[in-house]
Order: C-alpha cells, then structure tokens, then sequence
C-alpha cells in the first residue's frame, strides 16, 4: 500500500483495516487491459502451489553484489527524516539473530541509488496471525510490507498463505497492476525468498519514456513474474504513471504496523554485454 493510504489507515482501527482492504474495490480505474479494477475483488486468484522446500534460503552475494545488510548493521540504510523525532534520518528498526524487523519508525532507504539490477531478499511475517483482540487478522492486515523499487514501484510483502486479498496486492504482486502468476508463499513465520531482475526505465532528453521498467520475480524459486512491464508508479486505488520518474533510485522498505523480518539482502548492478570489450 502507498504511504497516502497509510495516513488514512492510521485514523482506523486494525481490525477495520484488515476488513476493508481484504475485501478489494470496484469504484476505482479500471486497468489497462479493461478487465478489472485496481485492486478488484472479483479478479480470480492466482492459484496455489506448494515452493520446494529450499531455494536461495541464505545464498552468499557474488563478489560483485553490494550487500545491502548482512544481519549486523545499517549502514548502508537510512530512516525516515523526521524533523523533531528523527532530524538525522536514523534507522530504528531492530536487529536481532541475524535480520532487522520492523518497528513502527517509518519506512527506511538503501543510502544509494542502482539502476538495473539483480537483488536477492529473505522475509518472514509474523507467525502469530492474531490482533490485538485475539481474532486473526485478515487481507492488508496481515504481515505487509514492501520492496519499493526506486520508491515508485512496488513489489508487495504479505502473508498470503490460506489468506485471501484483492489478486493485485497479495504476495509478490506488483502492487495494483499484477497479480502473480500462481501463489507460492509459505506458511507465516517462515522465511521465504524474493529474487528480482528489474530493468529501469529510460528516458529520452525532454524526459520522456524511451523505454518502461520490466521486472522479473521469483519468490521462494518459483517464477511469478516474467520480464513484466510496469505500467507506472505502483499506487493504492489508482493507476499510475512514469512521470517524475528517474533511470536510477534507492530500495525502500515499508513499516505497516506489522513486524516483518528481512535479511540476507544483496544487490548486483546489471553491468552491459561485452562491457569488457567496449573498455578495451
């Protein structure tokens, strides 16, 4: 979900939230195709299948990676710049064993910006799937999160193990445009995966659209998402669109009132074919 959504979630009540988002709109844009809505609720789900039992769980950064956190620090982060509560732009999520969690101090940042890349993930949700009133909770109020390419373009976090959202914001959708092609998540508490190849978009010299952003999703080894076009900036309710866009930006991670864990996260700048020649 997009942070303007977030300002409106926070005057509600989790549970009314959870009740809400789960069950998806019908009186918003309808997507380029002219088949459904963002975030329609009548969008068949992708069907379900069980992820080997292990992937990349862990996998080391090739020599080339930039390893954005290796369980020990933040140093490569930033916090969310608050000028009375947070003026140096701090992180305050936790570490613990090895992976950060979330905390309710906002979104954080990667301190530098890529362009095309390859990057490698692991999170888990929460095991515990109850609110506060001890009911479980349900549809966007369940573990989310997400990887926020660029801050534009959103590849959703979510518990969607036997839990049920509008197809376009469940797990490893691009949020309110795709849906991915069939569900592979684990059970909550589990860590899973993300392996993402993402070509930025590129612009001409008056700024406009040379080429969009495609993106290319694997979560927990299963291919979800193949070289797939990104219609614009991934909004809640809304269609997006390239403008204000850049060729390069920084990896944002979301705060939603959920404490979701992430570790292990590298990232390879996708370097030219024959770049060695071309230096020669």
């Amino acid at each position: 979900m997009k942070r303007h959504f977030l300002f409106i979630a926070l005057a509600l009540s989790a549970s009314a939230v959870s009740t809400f988002a789960a069950q998806g709109y019908t009186d918003t844009p309808m997507q380029p195709n002219g088949k459904w809505h963002v975030h329609d609720p009548n969008r068949p789900k992708p069907p379900v299948v069980t992820p080997g039992k292990q992937f990349s769980q862990m996998a080391n950064p090739p020599s080339d990676a930039v390893v954005l956190f290796d369980g020990k620090d933040f140093s490569k982060w930033r916090g969310q710049v608050d000028a009375k509560k947070n003026p140096n732009g701090e992180v305050k999520w936790k570490i613990e064993e090895n992976y950060m969690e979330t905390t309710s101090t906002g979104v954080i940042w990667t301190k530098d910006e890529f362009g095309s890349f390859q990057m490698h993930l692991e999170f888990a949700t929460p095991k515990d799937i109850n609110g506060k009133d001890g009911k479980p909770l349900e549809g966007q109020g369940r573990g989310n999160n997400g990887i926020n390419i660029f801050g534009r373009y959103e590849i959703q976090v979510l518990d969607s193990y036997q839990n049920e959202t509008y197809a376009d914001g469940q797990a490893s959708a691009i949020y309110g445009q795709q849906p991915p092609r069939v569900n592979a998540s684990r059970p909550p508490g589990e860590w899973q995966t993300y392996d993402i190849i993402f070509e930025a978009p590129t612009f001409d010299d008056k700024g406009e659209v040379k080429t969009k952003a495609f993106v290319t999703v694997l979560h927990n080894g299963v291919v979800v998402h193949h070289r797939q076009e990104i219609l614009g900036q991934t909004n809640h309710r809304s269609i997006g669109t390239y403008k204000g866009a850049k060729e390069k930006g920084p990896i944002q991670l979301y705060e939603h009132g959920n404490p979701v864990r992430f570790r292990n996260i590298w990232i390879r700048p996708l370097g030219e074919y024959d770049s060695a020649a071309k230096k020669s």
